[in-house]
């Protein structure tokens, strides 16, 4: 083992092999659901499969995270270490980004490219003949094959919850700015109550979000079998939804670390890490928003 004064290397882990198999696991179950509910099978047992992939995936992250935080408060990191960290999580974030980037491409190609030429546009507007009176607009509300992809009544508006958790995203990410900053001048009072109050936000935002689901697939016939805007705004929005919450789990997390008295004004990378990524989360839905429900 190298001195760990200049680079700490640690021990053989079982945490990567059980993130495997939890993601492993909850992929499955999630297909599994998609699939049993387009063939109209019961989904019971695959809820059960994804809701077992969820939670070797929270034993993971809890046993992990103990892991680390057991060998930073044991002082076995070294400045190369913490760079080792920030790149770590520059690029996680980097390939985030790159993650969204794809689901934003699809939809910029349906609404670009792919239903103007179902419309009767540019070098492919042939395809119109399949579709006599087809209309091309979006939100695509009228399908061109209703019976295979039933159209939703409607879309959800811009400015009912899709606003209102706008504004708790922004509000969260300017609470936790503020917590960053205490905890930089070791006032772990304000550290606690800023933090609580991001935490809080982002419990908000989860709330609204599972209501506006809820309207969308009771109310509105809004599914993800309801073409490629259903398809693509259940995507966007709902793996968005997946990180707000591994972002609200993070804070949590920090959250009992402070209470714990974890951190110092100059040494606290796992709460800076938690910013990056909560500060990411805000801009996607920034991204979401406006392209999604606005435009």
């Amino acid at each position: 083992m190298a001195d760990f004064q200049t680079y700490y290397v640690p021990e053989q882990s079982k945490w990567p092999i059980v993130a495997t198999v939890g993601l492993g696991v909850t992929l499955f179950g999630a297909a599994s659901i998609m699939v049993s509910s387009k063939q109209g099978g019961s989904t019971s047992g695959d809820w059960m499969i994804f809701a077992v992939g969820i939670l070797i995936m929270i034993y993971m992250l809890f046993g992990w995270f103990g892991t680390v935080i057991k060998e930073s408060r044991s002082g076995l990191y070294s400045p190369q270490m913490d760079r080792s960290f920030r790149w770590g999580m520059s690029w996680f974030i980097f390939s985030e980004i790159m993650f969204f980037a794809a689901f934003f491409g699809a939809l910029f190609y349906a609404r670009v490219f792919a239903v103007p030429w179902l419309g009767g546009e540019g070098d492919r507007g042939s395809s119109n003949m399949l579709w006599e009176g087809f209309q091309a607009t979006w939100p695509l509300i009228n399908n061109p094959d209703p019976e295979a992809f039933p159209a939703p009544e409607s879309v959800i508006g811009a400015w009912g919850l899709p606003l209102v958790n706008t504004i708790l995203l922004v509000t969260s990410s300017f609470t936790v700015t503020v917590a960053h900053h205490a905890l930089k001048a070791d006032n772990r009072k304000k550290v606690k109550i800023w933090l609580a109050a991001t935490i809080v936000l982002a419990l908000a935002f989860l709330s609204l979000q599972a209501e506006e689901y809820l309207h969308a697939y009771q109310e509105l016939n809004l599914t993800l079998q309801s073409g490629i805007y259903g398809s693509t705004f259940f995507m966007l929005t709902g793996f968005h939804g997946v990180h707000v919450m591994l972002g609200t789990l993070m804070l949590i997390i920090m959250l009992i670390r402070i209470h714990k008295g974890h951190f110092t004004g100059d040494n606290h990378f796992g709460f800076e890490a938690t910013s990056w990524y909560w500060h990411f989360v805000d801009v996607v839905w920034l991204g979401l928003f406006v392209f999604v429900y606005v435009i």
